[in-house]
C-alpha cells in the first residue's frame, strides 16, 4: 500500500443521514491506523471555499459513532457551483497541504466532486451518505436502515389510531424520485397500498383498491406514498379525492418529513459507514481516485463516480408483486 499521501480531508454535504458521523469517524481513525494526517471541512463545500477547517484525530471523533446528523454539518453550496468558487477552494485545500478528499453524501455531493477533480486534478472518493438509497453502485447507503426503521416504528403508532378510529391514513414519506423507503416501510408496515414515483398506480385504481379492502371488511387503511408519486399534485389532494369518491372512509395525512432524517444510527448504518470509508481511505493510499464505494452482495466494491452518477439503482420489481400479494 502506497502511502505518498500525507494529509487527507473529509466532509459531509447534501441533506445529512444517521451514520455520517461513523463514517467520519472511520475516515479519521483509518487515517490515524496509517500515520496520515486528517482534517474535517465544516459545511461541506462551502467550508472547503471558506477554509473553514478542522484537525481530526482518533481522540477528536470519541462517542461520535453513535450519534444522529453530521459533527462536521452540511450544506449546499451554490459557490461551489461556479468555476470562481471551486478555484478558492483549491487554493485553500493546497495551502492546508490536503492531498485528497473523501466526500460522504449523495448525488448532488458526487457531482460536485467531480468536476471539482476534473477541474483540478485533485483527487476524491466519494462515501454514499443518504437516506433515499437512490446511487447507483451500492445496494444499501448509509442511514437508510434507520430511516427505515424510524418511519416503521412511526406507521406502527398510526396504525393504532387508525384501528381505533376506523380511519384511513395517507402517510408521506421521503423519497422525490425514488420509492425505496416507501415500498419497504409499506412492506414491513402491513400497508393496503403502496404509491411511488417508479410505479403509476392511476387513482381509479386506487379508489378500486380502497373498495375492495372495504368490502373484504377491513374497518382501516394505510395507505403509504413516497413523496415524489405522480398520482396527485400532492397527498393532501389526493387525500381529498379519496373523501370525496370514497365518502364512507375518514381520510387523514400525515407527513414524516425530517424525522426520518434524524435519531440514532441503527447497527447496520455504523458497520456499513465504518466499511466503506475505511475503504474510502485505503484506495486513496493505493493512489485511486475518483470512485465511489458501496456495499454489492454484502461486499465492498468501488464503481467510477461516472458510473455512480449516470446509473440507476431500480427498485425491486418482485416486492411490489410480494406488496401486492399481502395487501389483499
Amino acid at each position: 500500500m502506497s502511502k505518498k499521501l500525507k494529509k487527507i480531508g473529509v466532509m459531509t454535504s447534501g441533506g445529512d443521514s444517521p451514520g455520517m458521523n461513523a463514517a467520519i469517524r472511520a475516515v479519521v481513525r483509518t487515517c490515524a491506523y496509517y500515520h496520515v494526517d486528517c482534517v474535517g471541512y465544516y459545511r461541506g463545500f462551502q467550508g472547503m471555499i471558506a477554509g473553514d477547517s478542522t484537525p481530526l484525530t482518533a481522540r477528536s471523533v470519541r462517542n461520535t459513532i453513535n450519534q444522529g446528523g453530521t459533527i462536521l454539518q452540511s450544506a449546499r453550496s451554490k459557490e461551489f457551483m461556479t468555476k470562481e468558487g471551486r478555484a478558492k477552494a483549491a487554493a485553500n485545500l493546497k495551502k492546508e497541504g490536503v492531498d485528497a478528499m473523501i466526500l460522504i453524501g449523495g448525488d448532488g455531493t458526487f457531482t460536485g466532486g467531480q468536476v471539482f477533480s476534473k477541474e483540478h486534478n485533485f483527487p476524491v472518493i466519494g462515501v454514499p451518505g443518504t437516506i433515499d438509497n437512490d446511487i447507483f453502485g451500492t445496494h444499501y447507503t448509509i442511514g437508510y436502515d434507520t430511516a427505515l426503521n424510524t418511519v416503521i416504528e412511526a406507521i406502527d403508532k398510526i396504525r393504532d389510531t387508525a384501528s381505533s378510529h376506523n380511519r384511513l391514513f395517507f402517510v408521506e414519506v421521503m423519497g422525490r424520485d425514488a420509492g425505496f423507503i416507501a415500498l419497504n416501510t409499506g412492506i414491513g408496515a402491513g400497508a393496503e397500498e403502496i404509491l411511488i414515483p417508479e410505479e403509476d398506480l392511476g387513482l381509479d385504481r386506487l379508489l378500486d383498491s380502497l373498495e375492495r379492502s372495504r368490502r373484504a371488511g377491513k374497518t382501516s387503511s394505510i395507505v403509504v406514498v413516497s413523496e415524489g408519486d405522480k398520482i396527485g399534485k400532492n397527498v393532501f389532494e389526493l387525500a381529498e379525492y379519496v373523501k370525496e369518491n370514497l365518502p364512507f372512509y375518514d381520510a387523514r395525512v400525515t407527513v414524516l418529513g425530517h424525522i426520518q432524517r434524524g435519531g440514532r444510527p441503527s447497527c447496520f448504518d455504523r458497520v456499513l459507514a465504518s466499511r466503506l470509508s475505511v475503504k474510502a481511505v485505503e484506495l486513496l493510499l493505493d493512489g485511486k481516485r475518483d470512485l465511489m464505494v458501496g456495499m454489492m452482495n454484502n461486499e465492498i466494491e468501488s464503481c467510477s463516480l461516472d458510473q455512480a452518477l449516470k446509473g440507476k439503482h431500480n427498485i425491486n420489481k418482485d416486492l411490489l408483486r410480494i406488496s401486492e400479494i399481502l395487501s389483499t
